[in-house]
């Protein structure tokens, strides 16, 4: 089957693992009314998914929302997405999907490097977005699930991530 674009695999990820501190940071967060930064420690009050997604737009983004709002993630976790895009694409994105989540903005793709969900694009020089990538953390932000793509394009498996949300959440 041709599928119309290139498979490429990732570097290695040294990111979170369960039992390990999701990295606290500060960043713009986005949602359906407003955005303020705030950090993740005053936003993790309970256990939360955090899902770490391309360019708001994108088909990997696109397909990644759709399928945690089908998945009905938001009825038993709090869902916070990040990814390079600005606030003012996250609140197009909240618009038409991403229900019940608030979204971190990265230009910088800090965020990314810290949890090492960076994804350096080929041929563009100094451009970074984020992999595709979920954590599901407890209200210490102790990582209690994690998942992080190891080649582009790669989804989760979300049924995996609703059993970790069930025993976890």
């Amino acid at each position: 089957m041709e599928l119309g674009f290139e498979v490429i695999d990732l570097p290695t990820s040294d990111h979170p693992e369960p039992g390990d501190t999701a990295p606290d940071f500060t960043r713009p967060l986005v949602g359906p009314e407003y955005w303020a930064d705030a950090s993740l420690s005053d936003v993790v009050g309970g256990p939360t998914l955090l899902a770490f997604h391309p360019m708001d737009g994108a088909f990997p983004a696109t397909y990644m929302w759709n399928a945690i709002d089908d998945h009905g993630f938001a009825e038993d976790v709090q869902l916070v997405g990040v990814s390079a895009s600005s606030p003012y694409e996250h609140k197009d994105l909240l618009e038409e999907r991403a229900e019940g989540a608030r979204l971190f903005s990265d230009p910088d793709a800090g965020v990314a490097e810290a949890y090492d969900v960076e994804n350096h694009l080929d041929g563009m020089e100094g451009v970074t977005e984020h992999r595709p990538a979920v954590f599901l953390l407890d209200a210490d932000r102790t990582v209690q699930y994690a998942w992080v793509a190891d080649e582009w394009p790669a989804f989760p498996d979300y049924e995996e991530v609703a059993a970790a949300i069930d025993e976890h959440a």
